[in-house]
Order: C-alpha cells, then structure tokens, then sequence
C-alpha cells in the first residue's frame, strides 16, 4: 500500500461524501479507492468510516485522523512547490463562504484580476449569511460582519463596515421622513428586519448624537436572513433600512435611496476573515487572505482596531 495515496483517498472520500464521487475525482476506479482505504484502516487498526448502502460517514477516529492528514498533504504540496520555481504558483481548490451582498459587489466583479494572477486556484465559494460549521464543512475560510462569537478560531480583521440608515423614496412618501430614530417605534413606520444568523434575532443598531443614545429597532411587516433579499426589500418600499456604504453608495447616488439621521453616527461593523486554528494556512489561502485585505481597503478600510 502507497500510504500517501492511501491517505489521499480517504480525504477525497471524506470530501466527496462517497467513494464513487472521490474515485471519478482522482481518475480511478470505486474499487482501487475502496482498497485503499481499508488497506490505510487494517494499518491503523482503526475504523474510519461508517459504510451502509446507502450512507457513509466519518466515525470519531476518521474526522481526528481527516484534520491530521489535510494538513499533512497540505505541507507535503507547499514543500513540493517550494522547491520548484515552475510550480511555485499557489494551486488547488479553496473552500470559503461569503455574505451574498459582498460576494455580488465586491467579490465576483474582481475575481477575474485574481484568477489571471492565479488560475490554478479553483474556489467552491458558498454565498450566504448563514453560520457554517468550518470542521463539518471542511470550508477553509469564511468571512463575516460583526463580532466573533466563537474564540476558538483564528481571525483577520480586513475591514470596517460604516453602517448608515436609508429608505426609499416611495416609503417615505407614503408615510413621511422621520426626523428621529425613536420614531421608527411608533404605529406608522416600519422597517425591513435583518434576523442574525447568530442568534436568529432581528438586529438592533446602537445610534448616537453627541451625549444622546437609542438602541434602535422599530417593526417589521418583512424580516429576511440574506442581505441581498434586505437589499431589495428596502429599495421596494418595505422600510427602513441599516446598510454599509458599500452596499447603498449607487442606489443613493441613483435617488434609489435616501439618508436618513445624517447626524446620528454608529459603530462601524467589524468584518473578519475567520478560519479553523488547527487548518493548515496554506499557500492558496494565504494569497486569498491576502487578496481580500486589500480589496477591502479600496471599499471598507479599517477604521478600529476591535478585539476579535
């Protein structure tokens, strides 16, 4: 038994969720990859997977020995890449997950700059505001709004978002500009609710002039857990809405959107790429960690030093 081809099966298997989907990736046969495996297992004298007709999954054992060797083969492409001036461009596949509004107005339109400096990185990008579990996942990266909940990962701060409040014109002539942000509680105004996937709560935004301070909220008819539907939901009429200057510079330029409590300041939002501490940071995800700083310097500089 090879045990790099071995070890390398089993993480494709792992990947892949089965051993015909890993053997059509690695250009080998079900039966080649099923050998490898229980070859690697009599070696270890360990059970790694859980194998019925019809699901496979990874035992307590597997998902320990899985993160070992991820890394493993992670240092054995680096090492190899280091040594060679014709394959030392960073290669392979990155798995991260982005808010959808920065994916759409950020990311995407500057992807094409990044894969001709890179085209042998393949990116499985999940878009979305949801939590992801990166161990479970096996995601790379992810990067987030707001501050970190969970310690054990290891965190970049690229950005600071500048949250300001807007409307839409046709919601403001329907039931007037209000002039003060407690009047968002009252009967006839409403705004477009933003559920936190963190706690599944809808948002509260901390606002402030001068020595005065609202915590502020209001009602909604909509509350939705995507910001690209949040978005839309505003510019639509829905209510009121809290966006970060990346995502309604234009439509406010366009008269899409109106400012509202110009006076009132808040906190500007943390963005953070976050990763798994026990992940090997390999060359691929260094040049996109890279990347994303300083695309976000051009739309979100940071402006606090925030504690992660």
């Amino acid at each position: 038994m090879d045990r790099f081809d071995a070890m390398q099966a089993f993480v494709r298997v792992v990947e892949a969720g089965s051993f015909t989907k890993a053997a059509q990736t690695l250009h080998m046969s079900k039966t080649s990859v099923t050998q490898l495996v229980q070859q690697l297992e009599a070696r270890l004298r360990v059970r790694l997977l859980n194998r019925t007709t019809r699901k496979l999954a990874v035992t307590a054992d597997g998902a320990a020995y899985y993160e070992r060797v991820v890394r493993l083969l992670a240092d054995m492409d680096d090492a190899e890449s280091s040594l060679s001036s014709a394959s030392a461009a960073p290669k392979g596949r990155l798995r991260v997950d982005v808010p959808s509004p920065l994916a759409r107005m950020i990311l995407m339109p500057a992807l094409p700059a990044f894969h001709a400096q890179y085209p042998d990185i393949q990116f499985d990008m999940g878009v979305s505001d949801r939590m992801v579990d990166l161990i479970g996942e096996h995601v790379d990266c992810v990067v987030r709004g707001g501050a970190l909940t969970d310690q054990s990962l290891m965190a970049r701060h690229v950005g600071d978002l500048q949250l300001r409040v807007y409307a839409a014109p046709s919601y403001l002539q329907r039931v007037g500009t209000p002039s003060h942000p407690s009047e968002l509680e009252d009967s006839l105004h409403r705004i477009v609710g933003f559920h936190w996937a963190r706690s599944g709560k809808v948002f509260r935004y901390a606002m402030q002039r001068g020595a005065e301070s609202i915590d502020a909220q209001g009602r909604y008819v909509l509350a939705v857990d995507d910001g690209n539907a949040y978005l839309a939901a505003g510019l639509a009429g829905m209510g009121v809405l809290w966006l970060p200057d990346y995502m309604a510079k234009a439509h406010a330029a366009r008269g899409e959107l109106t400012p509202l409590f110009e006076d009132w300041r808040m906190e500007p939002m943390p963005l953070y790429l976050a990763f798994p501490p026990n992940r090997h940071v390999s060359r691929k995800l260094r040049v996109f960690i890279d990347w994303i700083v300083e695309l976000m310097a051009q739309h979100a500089p940071i402006t606090t030093r925030p504690d992660p």
